[in-house]
């Protein structure tokens, strides 16, 4: 019987570092929706990111831009549902407006070498606009 702690695998990577703990308040302030992503090209002035065009439920459509062109193309992504964050105040992300973000899992911090990159969608088919909670 060893009495060794477990090496680490080197096959896994770090684990990304956590955030401050938020109380229930504030995680109920964020507005989590499925949206349908109607439109996606490159964003003409940044090499990571994809500037998407979503259908929200709304009736108008939505633009979000999104650090994941090296993991996804374009047209891969049309059609597919997602789950993004509604309410987040509109930013301008090198010269187009961004109204919104889409949620994606990574196994690693940004900036690393080798990052993972997951966007997070409905297991099923939902309706745009759905409440995610």
């Amino acid at each position: 019987m060893s009495t060794q702690a477990p090496s680490q695998d080197a096959s896994k990577p770090a684990e990304p570092k956590g955030k401050a703990q938020i109380t229930f308040d504030d995680f109920a302030k964020i507005d989590l929706r499925i949206a349908k992503i109607i439109h996606a090209e490159p964003h003409p002035g940044a090499d990571r990111l994809l500037k998407l065009q979503l259908d929200d439920g709304s009736g108008t459509p939505r633009q979000i831009c999104a650090g994941i062109r090296e993991q996804y193309s374009p047209e891969d992504l049309i059609g597919k549902s997602i789950v993004i964050v509604a309410n987040l105040a509109p930013r301008n992300i090198r010269g187009e407006e961004s109204r919104g973000m889409l949620l994606a899992a990574s196994d690693a911090e940004k900036g690393a070498a080798e990052r993972g990159v997951v966007v997070m969608s409905p297991m099923s088919d939902i309706a745009a606009g759905s409440v995610v909670s």
